[in-house]
């Protein structure tokens, strides 16, 4: 199947894949749509961030009905095979189709994600013959680095209770539900002396990790809270512990695979051992099932200094206690995740123990219930907590009067709509948190292998969902 360039569709994503747009790199593509704006006299509004909503008068028939907010972001993710010479700050993508009807970009990501939303916006915007509402096309500008535009929009901009969200679902799937988000950094300052005493590294190894949001129901042991689990039992069993380091995790949002924690002690090296041995051997069978590659180890070295025994049991404590993984589980859909906290990465910079955790919730009573939780451990065991990044879930409803009629338009074309939840963010949760009323459905054409050079878009999929869109455009009135 060709990439057919008289299709509006088709050309604006080319328009797009022309123009240079990584995250934080939107201007150039942000001006191209306040250009066709210009062009065909819409109102426009061009925030600092380069976010872009541009206003379609309601066509003849439609001037009673509400307005319609529809969305996608501008910017993409920027990968390349290692043997690709790209600059993605200043080259154009390099599409190409191929024999079965997917287009891609020669060793690069293509920014189907979220280009094809884009795409379609532009092409209505530019298509005077369609009916529908009047439009709010809104193009936000970072997503891919935390939703960063859609947070610096303002509920003044938008006057409708409709959304359609072209980045998430798919041709035949509606996704209804996502989680808010929020990141804490939970801290402690140390005070070390210098110390002699003999020391080990306590490693544990071996665990599968995985995404905060999609992994975190399965039980997956998180090294950070397994080393400090053991530690403690150390020092319980021994009489003697004093932490000298700590460190685990790569992300915030992904659950930590490996952990180092140095401690000393002047207690017998024997029944430190078989402590450790027996913490590792519980925590094996306890994970026998979702980490079963897991193992411990006790290395003995050198360490030149450590924290007093009082306040190792307070920061093992803490750990020992802090509220982690699973929280609370949908009742209305199987499966779905929706409150949960990550305690993701643990380091020591400038003698201050941090801990970077992820908040996850649909609702926001439950993202206040577990911050609440960390304010009180962290005042009780001598910890701040500095909270930032917090975004807003959109919680299952069940009755969606837009859900509906793209549930017929689909069957019309016989396809049995599916619906989706996820406990990752998407920035449908950022407008509801404007407009709480919202109604929302999210819709998209067939793509895989976002985020990496195998990225490819199905072209006769992108041809039925554009079709698809328009007659979902065409019965909101």
């Amino acid at each position: 199947m060709e990439f057919d360039l008289n299709k509006k569709y088709c050309y604006y994503f080319k328009q797009i894949s022309d123009i240079p747009r990584g995250s934080g790199n939107e201007k150039v593509v942000s001006d191209f749509v306040v250009e066709l704006a210009k062009k065909h006299g819409y109102d426009y509004i061009q925030d600092e961030l380069y976010n872009v909503i541009v206003s379609k008068p309601a066509s003849p028939g439609y001037e009673n009905s509400e307005p319609l907010i529809m969305q996608a972001h501008l910017d993409m993710v920027c990968e390349k095979n290692m043997d690709v010479e790209h600059d993605f700050e200043k080259d154009p993508l390099d599409l190409y189709a191929d024999e079965e009807g997917w287009l891609h970009a020669r060793g690069t990501t293509l920014g189907a994600d979220d280009g094809q939303g884009v795409a379609y916006m532009l092409a209505i915007l530019d298509d005077e013959t369609l009916e529908h509402p009047e439009l709010q096309c809104t193009f936000t500008v970072m997503e891919e680095i935390g939703l960063l535009g859609a947070k610096a929009l303002k509920k003044e901009y938008f006057h409708s209770n409709r959304y359609i969200n072209l980045d998430a679902g798919s041709e035949d799937c509606c996704t209804v539900s996502s989680s808010g988000g929020a990141r804490a950094v939970l801290s402690k300052k140390l005070t070390f002396e210098a110390d002699e005493r003999p020391a080990y590294c306590l490693q544990i190894r071996g665990l599968k990790g995985g995404h905060s949001a999609g992994a975190i129901h399965e039980e997956r042991g998180n090294a950070i809270l397994l080393a400090a689990r053991t530690a403690y039992e150390i020092g319980r069993t021994c009489g003697d512990m004093r932490l000298s380091d700590i460190s685990g995790g790569m992300k915030f949002n992904a659950i930590p695979r490996e952990a180092d924690l140095v401690f000393t002690s002047a207690a017998d090296p024997k029944l430190i051992s078989e402590c450790a041995e027996k913490c590792f051997e519980d925590i094996g069978r306890e994970l026998q099932y979702s980490d079963e590659g897991f193992y411990g180890k006790l290395i003995p070295l050198t360490a030149e200094r450590s924290i007093g025994t009082e306040e190792t049991e307070k920061v093992l404590s803490f750990l020992n206690v802090i509220p982690n993984g699973l929280q609370h589980r949908s009742m209305a859909i199987e499966g779905l995740s929706i409150a949960s906290l990550n305690a993701g990465v643990i380091y020591i910079e400038d003698d201050t123990l941090k801990i970077d955790d992820l908040i996850r919730s649909a609702l926001a009573s439950h993202g206040d219930e577990m911050i609440r939780k960390l304010e009180i451990l962290c005042s009780h065991f001598g910890f701040e907590m500095s909270l930032s990044d917090r975004y807003y879930g959109w919680d299952y409803v069940k009755d969606s009067p837009l859900r509906q009629i793209l549930r017929e338009v689909l069957k019309e074309k016989g396809i049995e709509m599916k619906e989706r939840a996820t406990h990752g963010g998407l920035e449908c949760g950022i407008f509801k948190g404007l407009i709480p009323d919202l109604d929302i459905v999210t819709y998209s054409p067939v793509s895989t292998g976002e985020h990496t050079p195998a990225e490819k878009l199905d072209l006769a999929s992108f041809d039925r969902a554009y079709a698809n869109l328009c007659e979902l455009l065409r019965r909101c009135k």
